[in-house]
């Protein structure tokens, strides 16, 4: 019984693994460090690049500006749980309590009323 529960635990340790990403805006050498593929020479590039012009836009927006991550590299990354660009400027938009901006081709209006209750207007 001990072993299946060892086995349980391990098992959910994997997936919590596999699902947390590492914003590459935020992190700091250690966390880069947390993605399979990132050394310390990598991660001290991403983070002088980053401090010297600022954060990254998107993903092709990194591969442009890090020596020696093209797309596939960046792609790769990602797939190990890097985060680049916008949905990490989503989450930060959601989380300070401003909207996410809306999807291209809709056009939305919006009303708070004093009550906290929202309406919001949609055209097609």
């Amino acid at each position: 019984m001990f072993k299946k529960f060892l086995v349980l635990a391990a098992l959910l340790a994997s997936f919590g693994h596999a699902f947390a990403s590492v914003d590459v805006n935020t992190a700091n050498e250690d966390a880069l460090r947390g993605i399979k593929g990132i050394g310390p020479a990598r991660a001290k590039a991403i983070l002088d690049e980053r401090t010297a012009h600022g954060p990254f836009k998107d993903a092709a927006d990194l591969g442009k500006r890090v020596k020696g991550m093209g797309g596939h590299t960046v792609e790769r990354l990602q797939s190990e749980g890097l985060a680049v660009g916008p949905a990490g400027a989503q989450n930060t938009a959601s989380a300070s309590g401003k909207p996410a901006p809306a999807a291209a081709g809709t056009a939305t209006a919006a009303n708070t009323k004093k009550d906290g209750t929202t309406t919001v207007a949609v055209k097609k």
